[in-house]
């Protein structure tokens, strides 16, 4: 089997803490409490809930194939009118949560060498309990190990976070931006925008935003992958 790769990078917005029911209110405060130093950092915590899938959605899916430079950008905008590409070779395709999701999928299931930044911790994950939620069986396992070496065949995935950090060795988890300005490539932070913005566009429906944004990581996470198999890939 010829390997097959495909970049992946996920952008998802938290529901408003205001909208939970009571005991899920208690719930997340007291697990805020437990890390704030502030009652001011509590509140900025009610706007993280995009961190985890009971709480979040999957707003934008992004995906490039890095030897190829063609992908996509599917975005949660059901019934919005966006171009039909965001540059040439990648394309953008809307629907509701549920929509991108089997997309996603099906689009991983003709692929076998998954390269994700933080993808174990974060974007695989995410994606496999939404799809849960919405009554989709994910096409492939891409957690089926964290070391490469004894991973399943036919769904590698290289989290490029685990392996410039040496699965964890060199104790503190860098950022994207961090590798980025490193290895002398662009960040899509230089933009102006964060993964702190992407709420607050969604709510303004500001999609080929985010979907600009989520195109930068995918690019700043191949010329990472690029860096770490020419040289650390040993």
């Amino acid at each position: 089997m010829s390997t097959q790769k495909l970049i992946l990078d996920v952008e998802t917005v938290g529901v408003d803490f205001e909208t939970l029911d009571a005991v899920s209110q208690k719930q997340m405060l007291r697990y805020f409490e437990r890390y704030a130093d502030s009652s001011e950092e509590v509140e900025t915590a009610k706007d993280s809930l995009g961190l985890w899938p009971l709480t979040g959605e999957v707003v934008a899916i992004g995906i490039l194939n890095p030897d190829t430079n063609k992908g996509a950008v599917y975005i949660n905008a059901k019934g919005e009118d966006l171009p039909e590409e965001l540059e040439p070779g990648v394309v953008i395709e809307t629907g509701d949560e549920t929509t991108i999701l089997k997309k996603w999928w099906e689009t991983a299931n003709a692929y076998n060498y998954l390269i994700t930044y933080n993808g174990r911790g974060f974007d695989i994950p995410f994606l496999m309990v939404r799809s849960a939620i919405n009554g989709i069986r994910p096409t492939k396992n891409f957690l089926s190990n964290r070391y490469l070496t004894s991973q399943q065949y036919g769904a590698i995935h290289v989290d490029l976070q685990d392996q410039m950090t040496f699965y964890g060795a060199m104790r503190k988890n860098f950022s994207l931006h961090f590798w980025s300005r490193a290895f002398d490539i662009k960040s899509p932070k230089e933009e102006g925008v964060s993964g702190e913005d992407v709420k607050g566009l969604y709510k303004d429906k500001k999609f080929l935003e985010i979907a600009r944004y989520n195109l930068g990581d995918l690019k700043a996470t191949k010329e990472l992958y690029l860096k770490w198999n020419q040289y650390l890939n040993i």
